[in-house]
């Protein structure tokens, strides 16, 4: 999960973001051209500009960007790193869906056989996060989309992807090993310092930047590894809301309300970012996930069904966008 990206623009012009990220751009072409279909495999090149004059898109052939047609409506086209997209035609507006576990970047790591600072610790292994270095996935679209929605959360607190003890999270700066090692909650907060330092550098000029908080689970009984479950057909009661994600209880659910304490706490330093808070409102739709549908193995108390609470943080979203106006 990670970053979702959107996309608007004044003249001349051009949300995931759950880490989950999704990215919506509009862009303009010369006002004295019709608009007409994007050949195949197209990229959209940008000349830099300043505020006060910005240029309409460049397009020309490459594997960078990947196109190909839906209908006369609608076009499939991935701007670069893009896990999806779309353009619709008749409103100029493409979205794209920019997929992003730590926002950051992230691979195996492995103790040489020279040694280290991480190897005299006693690691072998585990999981290298480079702090300071965007992912691939998203690190051009700040200066490419208009609107960008961000989110990161899930990934932090799984055990499952990060065992601490199998496979830790092992976090560098300036390609250098962070010493004493941290723990994922502080790698978290060096994470949001560094990325929304980049975002504010590398964002187009005028570009609306948006943070999402994060999405609730709803497990019973464990976690999803563990039996958990999510059975009910009716939305919480405000108690109920209360008992599922109070952090003095520390039951399974309060990954959620741990993540916005860092993000809120990160989004205090920067006032260039608008915070879509989608998190309360879904915290009651317990009985909005898929469970089992679908023959799953497990019940899937995460991910939500459609239509269902992600049409409403569209509609927050649609409300947020009306208001700048």
């Amino acid at each position: 999960m990670g970053a979702r990206l959107l996309r608007r623009v004044p003249p001349p012009v051009r949300p995931h973001v759950q880490g989950d990220l999704q990215g919506v751009e509009l862009h303009r072409q010369r006002q004295a051209q019709r608009l007409r279909p994007p050949p195949l495999a197209m990229e959209a090149r940008r000349v830099r500009a300043t505020p006060q004059t910005r240029p309409a898109p460049v397009l020309r052939a490459s594997q960078e960007h990947q196109h190909w047609g839906v209908n006369g409506e609608v076009r499939k086209w991935r701007p670069a790193g893009a896990d999806r997209g779309f353009t619709f035609l008749r409103y100029n507006l493409t979205l794209a869906y920019h997929r992003t576990n730590l926002l950051v970047r992230y691979g195996s790591w492995s103790a040489s056989p020279n040694g280290g600072p991480l190897e005299s610790l006693g690691y072998k292994q585990g999981h290298r996060i480079d702090v300071d270095i965007a992912d691939q996935t998203w690190a051009e679209a700040p200066s490419f989309h208009d609107i960008l929605i961000f989110n990161t959360g899930h990934w932090w607190w799984s055990s499952s992807k990060f065992d601490p003890i199998q496979s830790p999270m092992l976090f560098f700066e300036k390609g250098k090993p962070i010493i004493p090692p941290l723990l994922p909650p502080q790698g978290l907060d060096l994470t949001l310092k560094h990325m929304i330092t980049f975002v504010n550098k590398a964002m187009r000029p005028n570009g609306l930047k948006f943070f999402s908080t994060q999405s609730p689970r709803h497990f019973e009984g464990g976690d999803w590894n563990e039996g958990g479950s999510c059975q009910r057909d009716q939305p919480l009661s405000s108690e109920e809301v209360k008992e599922f994600f109070s952090l003095d209880n520390n039951g399974t659910n309060i990954e959620v309300r741990l993540v916005n304490q860092h993000l809120m706490k990160a989004l205090e330093q920067s006032t260039t970012f608008r915070v879509l808070n989608v998190t309360h409102m879904s915290e009651f739709r317990a009985d909005a996930h898929p469970a089992t549908t679908g023959g799953k193995k497990h019940d899937d108390c995460m991910h939500w069904c459609l239509p269902g609470p992600t049409d409403a943080w569209n509609d927050l979203l649609a409300a947020s966008l009306a208001a700048i106006q």
